[in-house]
């Protein structure tokens, strides 16, 4: 052919296999159990938005929110798109945590799904049913890693609990990536994709990436902390978590306020 218009001329798409491309995304936010003594700090959890499948395939088992690209948007306005009809919250920033292709993953057929993590204040979400759930609620969410290597991925909300184990693949540019020995009743592979995001998150809050985003603008240093701890399921001793976020967040002329406890000053982000 002598020219690139004479050979689009000739080509076919449908000549070419081609899979169905869907976003998942795996939303998390920080949630307070208030405690019943004034004094004392409330106790937080870093918990995950799951949905309940309305229909088949894995009818009524908890998934991860998400869906099918369609023509004419890219994967991010995917995913954005799936989080506002899924949960009526546009998030405001979306990170891709990976791509995930394994073959047979859906049983629908040849599915790959792109993964984005997303962070939603438990306060802005206002979930409504959709066509492909029938439920939406936060998870706590607890991961570990047993003495044999395996992963143990807890999701807890009240009495329902959704427990997967997995094995570490491999780990590279800081992320690890897993397999799954037991879903747990966890739909498709998500809970592959939850623990992948889970160790991108942890990898980023060692670093204090991530920590602003569940925060508002203004903020206790004490508060800033306490995500980082919540989320690495560690504790930090004050002194040492000020010394290294010293560069990164600035005083404002504000202080909190509150019956029973003193006033703390409030920082922002240095931008």
């Amino acid at each position: 052919m002598s020219s690139e218009k004479e050979f689009l001329n000739t080509y076919r798409q449908d000549d070419y296999p081609r899979p169905s491309v869907t976003a998942d995304i795996v939303a998390f936010t920080i949630r307070a159990e208030e405690s019943e003594n004034y004094r004392q700090n409330s106790r937080t959890k870093l918990s995950l938005l799951l949905i309940r499948r309305g229909g088949h395939p894995f009818k009524d088992c908890w998934a991860l929110p998400g869906g099918f690209l369609n023509p004419g948007e890219t994967i991010e306005q995917c995913a954005l798109r799936e989080a506002e009809e899924e949960t009526a919250v546009r998030p405001d920033a979306l990170m891709s945590v990976g791509l995930f292709s394994e073959p047979n993953r859906d049983p629908r057929g040849w599915v790959i799904s792109n993964a984005f993590v997303s962070i939603i204040s438990e306060e802005r979400l206002r979930w409504k049913p959709g066509d492909d759930a029938s439920d939406a609620q936060w998870f706590d969410v607890d991961f570990t890693q047993e003495e044999n290597g395996d992963f143990i991925l807890v999701l807890t909300h009240g009495d329902i609990r959704l427990r997967a184990v997995l094995t570490e693949e491999g780990s590279s540019f800081g992320r690890s990536s897993f397999a799954i020995k037991d879903s747990g009743g966890i739909a498709f592979d998500h809970a592959r994709i939850i623990a992948t995001a889970l160790t991108a998150l942890r990898s980023g809050a060692k670093e204090f990436a991530y920590l602003f985003d569940f925060l508002p603008e203004t903020f206790t240093l004490a508060q800033l902390q306490n995500v980082q701890e919540t989320i690495m399921n560690i504790s930090v001793l004050p002194a040492n978590f000020r010394r290294k976020i010293a560069s990164l967040v600035e005083e404002t002329d504000e202080y909190t306020r509150g019956a029973g406890h003193r006033p703390a000053k409030l920082y922002r982000r240095k931008r």
